[in-house]
């Protein structure tokens, strides 16, 4: 006699926190939300799963919908499931992030009457966001600090090339403090995986500054440390 298991029902969503670099500042992104509850209030990408996808299939499907940005490498980095982080039911939220270069990617815009607009934020200015959106961030935000220390996450957000300046302002931007200017270049170059290039900076009005790029096998052959600049 063939038994007949009870079905599950299980509410999952997605989270994306996608960090860009722009300007000097790192910004975060976020969208508008069009419809409650929460509505008209900032939050991260994000929306429900649906019975027949995957989780990574639908993270890659809300973050298009929600900021029409697409093929990014995303990484699952932890799962919220408070009881109440949902106001209508129990909902076990997976989030992913993102480091993507602002520059030259496409307009963001939502293709989904979900929300009303999708857009860049500095992560210094951050209002309170929606559901525990403010949390998930937070968590996000301090996984990238603690892989600055050893991995080169950093040339994930800059430009192909890129001046030194730029690589030191992103490194206070996601440590939140200033570095000495001669100890972090003379840190950074002795490592040897920053390759020097015979330009400099253009279109600026002030003195030119010579542009690098870093050199990822050099990088994998030679690196065994990590990048603490606390050390």
């Amino acid at each position: 006699m063939e038994v007949k298991l009870p079905t599950f029902n299980s509410v999952f969503s997605i989270d994306c926190v996608i960090f860009g670099f722009e300007a000097g500042e790192l910004k975060i992104l976020l969208i508008e939300r069009n419809e409650e509850p929460f509505k008209d209030w900032l939050a991260l990408p994000g929306y429900i799963v649906e019975q027949d996808e995957s989780i990574d299939d639908a993270a890659e499907r809300i973050l298009y919908e929600l900021t029409g940005l697409r093929d990014l490498h995303m990484q699952q980095f932890h799962t919220f499931g408070e009881v109440d982080r949902h106001p209508q039911g129990r909902v076990i939220t997976v989030a992913y992030y993102a480091l993507i270069r602002i520059n030259g990617q496409k307009e963001v815009k939502p293709v989904t009457q979900y929300a009303k607009s999708a857009f860049w934020h500095p992560v210094n200015e951050l209002p309170k966001l929606a559901f525990d959106h403010s949390e998930i961030f937070e968590t996000g935000f301090n996984k990238i600090r603690r892989r600055l220390n050893y991995q080169p996450i950093a040339f994930e957000l800059l430009p192909e090339k890129f001046t030194l300046t730029q690589l030191q302002s992103l490194y206070e931007a996601v440590l939140n403090k200033k570095l000495d200017k001669r100890n972090f270049r003379k840190k950074m170059l002795s490592y040897g995986f920053l390759k020097e290039l015979d330009e400099k900076q253009k279109g600026v009005s002030y003195r030119a500054a010579k542009l690098y790029k870093f050199d990822r096998r050099k990088y994998t052959k030679i690196f065994q440390n990590d990048l603490n600049l606390d050390k």
